[in-house]
């Protein structure tokens, strides 16, 4: 066997340091792989626990319900009134359906705090508001603002038997809104060019990267006012004599007041907090709240499903193009 000479053992042993080191970093690797394991499976651990004991603390809290005695049945309406959010029409109408029909609640009471959001989504409130009452004539349904009552929320609010707020409370905005943004002049400085294909001379209406014509604003302005009347006919409706429109003309302008200004103006009918209600009006101090909450899994794919479908309205314009009563 031959010797290696001095010219080729430097060279030898650089290869196996370089061995020897991509061994230990692939070593290392590995090592810093188990440990994310590990941890992302004590992570599901974790999360799979929190849910089993959500959804076992729903069944509770639902259960104890029915042996309650005579007490005020409470539904909250929080947040943007949207298909998406708590305060949806599903979830409102549920909660109020189990609060008419249990057989211990003497009274119903909306307690609100919304700024509104969708006109579909109130008017659906608003008429099953109705129908539960002609089918529960026994039962009072009323409404307690407490931050905020406005736009989409006091259309569901004027659904109720009585409106209650506090003095500071903002009532009213009785309008319709749809707000964007034209951004053809900015394409047009950056050197971008739009490219649409449309079957329809109106699919692209209030595309941002076009001017807008006179007839796509007379459209939509129509669509608006057409919104704003149904509003206006439930208020009317649901007020009746109550409401002061002779001596003020602005009701339906899309202004708000105070609470303190609303009563006034007919809007509400006295100034008193949810507990006051209870307590004051209906003679029952205890309440029970009935709302409906999406459970921790319908809540997982709502977040899912929103990121999803909010990046597609996005991509197609149907986002810009929604009407809202807030």
């Amino acid at each position: 066997m031959e010797n290696q000479s001095p010219s080729q053992r430097p060279s030898s042993d650089k290869e196996w340091k370089l061995i020897e080191k991509l061994l230990g970093q692939a070593q290392e690797e590995h090592r810093k792989s188990r440990r994310w394991g590990i941890f992302f499976k004590a992570l599901t651990f974790v999360y799979l626990f929190a849910l089993l004991s959500m959804m076992v603390a729903g069944r509770t809290a639902s259960t104890g319900l029915s042996a309650v005695e005579d007490h005020v049945a409470v539904v909250v309406v929080n947040g943007v009134i949207a298909p998406d959010q708590d305060a949806s029409a599903d979830l409102i109408v549920t909660g109020l359906a189990r609060a008419f029909e249990a057989e211990n609640s003497k009274a119903v009471l909306l307690k609100i705090n919304s700024p509104g959001g969708s006109p579909v989504q109130s008017n659906q409130v608003y008429n099953a508001i109705k129908r539960l009452r002609a089918e529960h004539p026994d039962k009072k349904l009323y409404a307690a603002i407490t931050d905020v009552g406005a736009s989409g929320a006091y259309y569901i609010a004027s659904a109720a038997d009585e409106i209650y707020a506090d003095p500071a409370s903002i009532v009213g905005s009785i309008g319709v809104i749809m707000a964007g943004f034209g951004l053809e002049e900015a394409a047009d400085k950056l050197g971008v060019e739009r490219r649409v294909l449309t079957a329809g001379s109106n699919k692209a209406i209030m595309d941002p990267f076009s001017p807008v014509r006179p007839s796509d604003r007379e459209h939509m302005k129509a669509m608006l006012n057409e919104i704003h009347q149904q509003f206006i006919t439930a208020v009317r409706n649901g007020r009746g004599e109550r409401l002061k429109e002779a001596e003020n003309p602005e009701i339906f302008t899309g202004l708000f007041w105070t609470g303190e200004r609303a009563e006034t103006m007919g809007l509400v009918d006295g100034l008193k907090s949810p507990g006051d209600v209870a307590r004051d009006v209906v003679g029952i101090e205890d309440m029970v709240n009935y709302s409906v909450g999406r459970s921790p899994f319908e809540e997982f794919v709502r977040r899912f499903g929103v990121s999803i479908g909010e990046g597609v309205a996005s991509q197609i314009g149907l986002d810009a193009l929604v009407p809202s009563i807030r």
